[in-house]
């Protein structure tokens, strides 16, 4: 079964909102370029609204390791994605340190999943969105068909402008390695807020 991030949460009452739409997965940005930044010291109850069994990832772009670190303990977060050019040494580093690691990639019709191999002992996961000059994320999507080449034993979470219209063609991804989805800027009412009802819908179905 397909799982389902919810990334660029910022507003504790709508992090509460979305827990009950039961997610795997609530993403929280700790890059200060994107419009979703948590900030660098927001209110606690931003993570504590999480349920449970719903695990906190935060999203860093090169930042260093030992601030990671620092913020992964102080905001009981249980995974990290990197979202920058961070090397395969600056990963292993962090997995040593306890944590799960999520390697984001950025992919065009040019790009070889033969160079994510010094990646695979150092990370948990990947995470393939779209190439884009725009720091943090375009909100658009990659050619999907490109995932036919990824032959690497992986999983990997597919992110990348995705709304509920792409349901079919989500489900029609043939590849052992889909993990999970990550959804973000199409199911919001503003940056940072997500529209709970949405979420709902596109995580019954998904599920389903």
């Amino acid at each position: 079964m397909i799982k389902v991030k919810v990334c660029g949460m910022c507003d504790p009452l709508n992090v509460k909102e979305i827990g009950e739409t039961k997610p795997d997965f609530m993403g929280f940005i700790f890059f200060s370029g994107s419009p979703r930044y948590v900030g660098e010291d927001p209110d606690l109850t931003l993570y504590h609204n999480v349920p449970h069994n719903v695990k906190k990832i935060g999203v860093f772009m090169n930042e260093g390791n030992h601030k990671i670190l620092n913020l992964s303990i102080r905001n009981g977060l249980d995974m990290i994605q990197l979202h920058g050019n961070e090397s395969p040494v600056s990963c292993l580093q962090l997995k040593l340190a306890g944590l799960s690691v999520i390697k984001a990639f950025n992919i065009d019709q040019k790009f070889n999943f033969d160079n994510l191999r010094p990646f695979m002992p150092v990370c948990d996961y990947f995470l393939f969105d779209a190439k884009s000059e725009k720091p943090g994320g375009s909100g658009c999507k990659f050619n999907w068909g490109k995932l036919t080449e990824y032959k690497l034993d992986k999983p990997f979470f597919l992110s990348g402008g995705i709304s509920s219209e792409d349901m079919g063609e989500i489900k029609s991804i043939e590849n052992s390695s889909f993990f999970a989805v990550d959804i973000n800027s199409r199911f919001e009412i503003a940056p940072g807020i997500k529209n709970a009802e949405a979420v709902n819908n596109f995580i019954m179905e998904i599920k389903n």
